[in-house]
């Protein structure tokens, strides 16, 4: 059983890195290459959705939503297509590992969500990294900071 406190920050964290994942895929988007364009916006639309059923999820459990930040510093410089690819890389791993946090401080129903997102995030991370990790959320989680919220 979790918390609601625990589950309260376990959304907003999540719905921080979904506010910081929408930013970033802006600018991937901006920078990615014609032949990925459409895999951009597909993400960017995603994490859109996810954004808006997290502040949905925060008003649920009594909270006031976070709001978005007007900018986020990125990880690295985006000069172009491939920087993009990796920009694109490390905000679903970082997103992924926000969603293992809230898969383990929900239940019922926003536990299964958050499952799905998790996996979400993982399929776009393959796909642009170009293969798998064999525990999505966790070992790039090893990997990063303590913090849960990306810093796109």
């Amino acid at each position: 059983m979790s918390d609601s406190k625990d589950e309260l920050r376990a959304v907003q964290a999540a719905l921080g890195a979904e506010h910081a994942a929408v930013y970033g895929f802006g600018v991937v988007g901006g920078r990615i290459g014609e032949d990925r364009r459409d895999e951009a916006r597909t993400a960017y639309d995603a994490h859109r959705a996810r954004r808006d059923e997290l502040q949905r999820a925060v008003r649920d459990l009594g909270g006031e939503p976070e709001p978005s930040a007007a900018a986020y510093a990125l990880p690295f410089a985006v000069p172009d297509s491939a920087a993009a690819a990796r920009l694109a890389t490390e905000l679903e791993e970082r997103v992924a590992g926000v969603y293992s946090d809230l898969v383990r401080a929900s239940t019922g129903t926003r536990r299964g969500n958050a499952a799905e997102a998790l996996r979400e995030a993982a399929v776009r991370a393959a796909r642009w990294r170009g293969g798998s990790v064999t525990f999505p959320g966790l070992a790039e989680r090893a990997a990063t900071s303590g913090s849960s919220a990306p810093k796109a």
